[in-house]
């Protein structure tokens, strides 16, 4: 059965910052509750409890919630009022919707003397003659009685009435108990039965026993796999409609039973789910004969680009800006590069081989794309012209020296796509220039010298 866990308080403990020594508000409604336990020892500061819509059978492990003052049960399979004489603060109590007979066991709230309201409507108690004289005439400081307001004069004639009415209540009470007697007994049977039947289902399964081989059993399961599932499907569609159009009485046997029959098929169809993922067959990523494949599970944008210049393969895959780089493994092998994102892998062969030793791979801070940069294996030396880049910097140095015997700093802009070869005129011009002394610079002249 599931009981109240720690975990499961102190999760629905959020707005309390998950303390719950000083917890005063709870809610574990639909929670599938089978046992009501340790509240009194975790949550002693209760002020609210809403446990409603869970399979609770019994009022329990709620007496030391001294501060307590409000608690909804409703929807329960409680069948009767006790232990909550300890609630000394407690004044709302909702049990709508259980399956409280024996009403006499409401003269326990006698005890909890600020007690104003009391609902019991949907149990099989308010179905009893004098039900509310009853409960007027037992509880007299209750104010509201299933939402109605409880009169001084209606007070005063259910007392009146009140060992009369008391009679009948025990002797309905009587013959109620012992149609739940009954109603126990049919559950149980009804329970051995289903497991009965279960067991022979599970010992006259076929492909177990029928095959002597191993081997034949393997094929002989293997060819009669998908007619086994669909045999499956149809029995288990077959048993559905059986187990709900079943007449069965409104109990809280049943209604456990429902529960249980309920769990049983989700936990079932996660076991046939989980096993089909399991199942799925790898990706393909290499064939048979060595021959690496491109692969993008992921479906994500890429581009490569082929740095001529540096010499290298710079990859940008589109991963989301937000995904964790632990989640992204890259692999550069000399022919492709793999990068498993979140499992799933982007396979891609490259042009001609690269380093995967000085490869690279970065996230960008703009983007968040995954940045892979793999130098070629083959090197290529491309021509760069030296010869004009010397040149300019001998004329630099040259006119830098001549202005500084000039006693002028003038700043020169050298525009290098003009230089694509040696100029032999200007070398001639500046052993012409040497030894005369300081002058001052003339570049009209020297454009003209160009030309």
């Amino acid at each position: 059965f599931l009981s109240v866990t720690e975990d499961l308080v102190r999760r629905r403990a959020e707005h309390n910052n998950c303390e719950i020594f000083s917890l005063e508000e709870i809610s574990l409604h639909q929670q599938e509750i089978e046992k009501l336990e340790y509240l009194d020892k975790w949550c002693r500061d209760l002020k609210i409890l809403y446990l409603q819509n869970n399979l609770i059978p019994k009022i329990e492990n709620v007496s030391k919630l001294k501060k307590l003052e409000y608690l909804n049960v409703a929807l329960n399979n409680i069948e009767r009022i006790e232990n909550l004489e300890g609630c000394e603060e407690l004044k709302k109590l909702d049990l709508t919707a259980n399956f409280i007979g024996e009403l006499s066991s409401i003269e326990s709230l006698k005890h909890n003397i600020h007690l104003k309201e009391l609902f019991l409507v949907g149990n099989p108690c308010t179905e009893f003659e004098g039900y509310r004289q009853f409960v007027v005439a037992t509880l007299h400081q209750l104010k509201y009685l299933d939402s109605k307001e409880i009169e001084r004069s209606e007070r005063i004639k259910a007392l009146q009435d009140y060992p009369e009415v008391k009679q009948k209540i025990r002797e309905q009470e009587q013959v109620y108990l012992l149609k739940r007697a009954r109603e126990k007994e049919e559950a149980e049977r009804r329970m051995q039965e289903r497991k009965d039947k279960k067991q022979k289902q599970m010992e006259s399964k076929p492909g177990f026993d029928s095959p002597d081989c191993p081997q034949e059993k393997e094929n002989h399961l293997a060819e009669g796999d998908g007619e086994q599932e669909t045999c499956r499907t149809l029995e288990d569609d077959e048993e559905d409609r059986r187990f709900w159009e079943e007449p069965t009485p409104y109990t809280p046997e049943s209604r456990l039973e429902t529960h249980r029959y309920m769990e049983e098929k989700r936990r079932a169809k996660d076991k046939t789910r989980e096993s089909k993922k399991s199942e799925k067959p790898p990706w393909t990523l290499v064939t048979a004969e060595g021959k690496v494949l491109n692969v993008n599970v992921p479906k994500l944008d890429f581009s490569l680009k082929d740095d001529e210049e540096n010499n290298q393969f710079i990859l940008e895959l589109a991963v989301y800006r937000y995904l964790d780089t632990s989640l992204l493994d890259v692999d550069v092998q000399p022919t492709y590069v793999r990068v498993l994102v979140k499992g799933k892998p982007f396979q891609f062969v490259l042009p001609e081989e690269v380093k995967p030793d000085s490869s690279s791979a970065k996230r960008s801070q703009t983007t968040g794309h995954l940045v892979v940069t793999m130098p070629k294996a083959k090197d290529i030396i491309l021509a760069k012209q030296k010869v004009s880049a010397s040149v300019k910097h001998s004329d630099c140095d040259t006119l830098q020296k001549n202005a500084r015997r000039s006693g002028k700093v003038e700043k020169l802009e050298v525009d290098p796509s003009k230089y694509s070869f040696p100029d032999v005129t200007k070398i001639i011009q500046e052993k012409e220039r040497t030894g005369q002394g300081p002058i001052k610079l003339q570049p009209e002249k020297i454009t003209e010298v160009k030309k």
